[in-house]
């Protein structure tokens, strides 16, 4: 009995173990790919806001062009507005089926996608 006892105690410790390291690995999995995600989106913040000053230099540029062209700076910047009211249209009308989707499909493909350790342990189920 006594025997009987002690094993069930030694698969109790056993099966704790278990769940706790099953535990912190899924909290390391997910601060990975927090990470991840948070290392993408710092990236495309900081390309976004270099683009904008681009964009805005760029702008007032073509503002002082086409105003120069037209003889004046209002109808010059007009243009340039009537550009971006144009291009604003255009986007509303595509984001549903190009953009989102994108942004969508990274951040699944970055939050499911398997790591070394979860390749190698379906390589090894697979092999038995």
């Amino acid at each position: 009995m006594d025997q009987q006892q002690n094993f069930f105690t030694e698969s109790r410790k056993k099966i704790e173990e278990y769940v706790n390291d099953r535990i912190l690995l899924l909290k390391l999995q997910s601060a990975e790919k927090i990470s991840k995600i948070a290392a993408v989106m710092f990236t495309f913040l900081v390309l976004a806001l270099l683009a904008f000053f681009i964009l805005f230099f760029l702008s007032f540029m073509a503002g002082q062009y086409f105003g120069s062209l037209m003889g004046s700076l209002y109808a010059g910047y007009g243009v340039v507005t009537l550009f971006y009211v144009l291009l604003f249209v255009v986007i509303i009308g595509v984001r549903k089926k190009y953009i989102e989707k994108k942004i969508i499909d990274l951040m699944i493909s970055i939050f499911f996608e398997k790591s070394n350790d979860e390749n190698e342990t379906e390589a090894d189920d697979t092999a038995e």
